[in-house]
């Protein structure tokens, strides 16, 4: 296996599991469970750690198709400027769950904690479904705007 198939493989698990993480501790901030806020803590930081993995072996990714006839070069560094603000909130988000459960190991999570852990967790989801929907758009024409698979299906609803 390749870094460039490494970075396929592990692509899409931050995007969703930044979800998953905010619907955890959504949850646990309504049932106001801890071990439900640490858990997402913990699924959090594991995220992070992934994220990290899909940032750093993307680059060799895109040498691999940068030759690649019809590629457009736009999509790649449209994407690669989302993924550093990706990387770069996903890295602190990761960061802030593994300082939160080192410092709660034997104590509980404040609410006002969670929830801002929450409210970060949103915001990097955001960027990076942002990120992934640009990350697409390189070699999945179907899903960009104006390209010719949209253009055929527009001819056969006629």
């Amino acid at each position: 296996m390749s870094l460039v198939h490494l970075h396929l493989l592990l692509n899409h698990v931050p995007v969703i599991g930044m979800f998953f993480v905010a619907f955890v501790l959504g949850v646990a901030l309504w049932r106001r469970n801890d071990a439900m806020s640490k858990l997402g803590l913990v699924m959090l930081t594991g995220v992070g750690v992934i994220a990290a993995a899909v940032y750093f072996t993307g680059e060799p990714a895109e040498e691999a198709i940068e030759n690649l006839a019809g590629l457009a070069t736009s999509a790649v560094e449209a994407h690669e400027e989302a993924a550093i603000a990706a990387f770069i909130g996903s890295s602190i988000a990761g960061a802030l769950a593994f300082i939160l459960l080192a410092w709660s190991r034997r104590r509980e999570l404040p609410r006002w904690a969670v929830g801002g852990v929450l409210v970060v967790v949103l915001g990097v989801a955001g960027v990076m479904g942002w990120t992934a929907n640009l990350g697409g758009q390189i070699r999945h024409t179907e899903i960009a705007g104006g390209a010719p698979a949209a253009e055929m299906l527009r001819s056969d609803d006629r």
